[in-house]
């Protein structure tokens, strides 16, 4: 298995595990042509900023030339303060691997290979909104449950 950053080469099959991603969840949704096109073409343009970024970092597991699975991963800086280096902390999002991968140990390797990159980028955390099924995954690799953040829903 090879652990790295996602390339322009990996934009439709990053594409398609997101459409994948978002059915598996949401079984109800209907996507026609027209939905489809503009789903494509918005995050085609996403993903080719992203993967061009300073801000976002996408890693994906390969085998066999295959992507299965990928972490999308935003910097978030921070306001500085009198008195102490400010590093931007990690917001993880998107965790997704494909069914038939899942219960090997791959996204476990994916976190762990983010732990350390992120130690030796000197940011200051890593924090993730887990479903209700991730919740385990998260605990067994490290991660606390803190406290809910509030949100004000704007749509």
């Amino acid at each position: 298995m090879l652990i790295r950053m996602a390339e322009h080469s990996d934009i439709e099959a990053l594409i398609k595990m997101r459409l994948d991603f978002t059915l598996e969840y949401n079984a109800d949704l209907i996507i026609t042509e027209s939905i489809f096109e503009e789903y494509h073409h918005e995050t085609k343009q996403f993903l080719k900023n992203a993967i061009e970024s300073k801000q976002w970092y996408i890693w994906v597991a390969e085998i066999n030339g295959v992507i299965v699975s990928h972490i999308f991963l935003e910097l978030i800086a921070k306001v500085p303060r009198p008195g102490k280096k400010t590093n931007p902390f990690v917001y993880m999002t998107n965790v997704y691997t494909l069914p038939n991968y899942r219960g090997n140990g791959i996204g476990s390797e994916l976190l762990c290979k983010i732990k350390e990159w992120s130690e030796a980028k000197n940011f200051e955390f890593i924090i993730v909104w887990p479903s209700d099924e991730g919740i385990e995954f998260y605990r067994k690799n490290e991660y606390v449950h803190c406290k809910e953040p509030m949100e004000l829903m704007l749509e």
